[in-house]
């Protein structure tokens, strides 16, 4: 090998440990971080658990159970993995809190060693009188201030001990207090997590028993999902079909061709599609309260591996009437009346269109200008599964755009 080329591979082997170690460094979760993100899943799994609990009163499909059981299983192996490093966070600083303790009764020892053997000298050599005569002893009145001067920082720095050993007790008191708290943290996290376990064990064994239920008759559900794709796609393809009729009367509406595949916009259009864009990762949830149920584009399922379906925007299971919003404000597009379903609202955000997808009791009317947060209707039952589910799309144009990159925390 020449000596470039054992150079390149050094530099090369350097730059990946580096890169490896910034990487590793980045990644590297606090404490704070991941007791937001634990409490983030324990709200999706009440959540969870609250909508089984409702959707055992009606007559769910075995597949549905399984979906159901699915996602609780996920959910709870999420939560006893961010407890696990949790607890590897504790056990960090618990070992950084010994070592701070040990290295702070060492200090202190030391400035009480310190302190009082200058209190020692200081009884045994300035007195009252001592002090006096020191000054009175003085050749000049130069030196008496100087000598006056010494005398002063003396007792300053006296002091400053005594309030550097009190500084060090409390700190240590604090590290030690810190500590047992941290300790019981501990403690507690383990034995939830011990309790997480042997549900999980429960909901995997529940899973086993309706998973062998579904192959049984695996043909049967398979044929009634791609029954629903179909259903699916037909409703894209009326959604695709309701955008490009709105972009091409905009066109009219402008004086441009209607073969023109995005919306003519006035200033004020443009505008609020620009303050839409910006609002990207920040937008709120159509519903108050819900979990995503299904995600945007192609799936394969959980129990049916050779089975990929698709959905152009999210699903969302919430709970009975729950109350729809707008996400940003906008107007009235469209409201479309979907066979064997509820209602479906578009909102027009400049060149940006929302579509809350089986909507009941809708307040508003086309044309409407609706505000942020505005309350459009309330979420109707999903046909197939008879669950309380909100399809939610976001387009440009008629492009279709992920809701999750939109909405915060989706």
């Amino acid at each position: 090998m020449s000596s470039n080329t054992k150079n390149y591979v050094c530099i090369l082997i350097v730059m990946l440990l580096f890169g490896g170690l910034q990487t590793s460094y980045a990644q590297k979760p606090t404490r704070k971080q991941l007791e937001e993100r634990r409490a983030s899943l324990i709200a999706e799994m009440q959540q969870l658990t609250r909508l089984r609990e409702t959707n055992k009163k009606k007559e769910i499909s075995l597949l549905t159970q399984v979906e159901d059981l699915d996602q609780q299983i996920k959910v709870r192996s999420d939560i006893i993995k961010v407890t696990n490093r949790q607890a590897n966070l504790l056990s960090q600083e618990i070992d950084e809190n010994l070592n701070k303790m040990e290295n702070l009764r060492d200090e202190l020892k030391d400035l009480k060693d310190d302190y009082a053997l200058m209190i020692q000298k200081s009884y045994k050599s300035k007195s009252g009188q001592s002090k006096i005569m020191f000054l009175l002893s003085s050749e000049s009145f130069k030196q008496a201030y100087k000598r006056m001067q010494y005398m002063k920082q003396y007792t300053n720095y006296r002091k400053k001990q005594g309030e550097q050993i009190k500084e060090r007790t409390a700190l240590l008191q604090k590290v030690n207090r810190d500590l047992i708290d941290q300790k019981k943290d501990k403690e507690a996290l383990i034995a939830e997590n011990r309790l997480a376990r042997k549900e999980l064990d429960k909901e995997k064994q529940a899973q086993d028993e309706l998973v062998a239920q579904v192959r049984k008759k695996s043909s049967v559900y398979a044929s009634q999902i791609r029954k629903k794709q179909q259903q699916t796609d037909e409703i894209d393809r009326q959604i695709d079909k309701i955008i490009a009729d709105a972009i091409a009367a905009s066109n009219v509406k402008a004086g441009k061709s209607k073969s023109n595949k995005k919306f003519s916009l006035t200033p004020e259009e443009k505008t609020l599609a620009s303050n839409f864009a910006a609002n990207k990762g920040r937008l709120i949830w159509p519903v108050e309260r819900g979990r995503v149920s299904r995600r945007f584009g192609k799936t394969r399922h959980p129990t049916l591996p050779n089975i990929t379906t698709y959905s152009s925007g999210v699903e969302i299971e919430t709970s009975p009437d729950e109350k729809v919003r707008a996400v940003f404000k906008g107007e009235v597009l469209k409201i479309q009346d979907v066979s064997g379903s509820n209602l479906a609202v578009y909102i027009k955000h400049g060149d940006y269109i929302t579509v809350y997808y089986n909507i009941k009791k809708i307040t508003v009317k086309v044309g409407d200008k609706v505000d942020f947060k505005q309350v459009i209707g309330e979420v109707g039952l999903n046909a197939f599964n008879g669950k309380t589910i909100l399809k939610f799309l976001v387009r440009k144009n008629n492009t279709k755009l992920n809701p999750a990159d939109w909405i915060k925390g989706m």
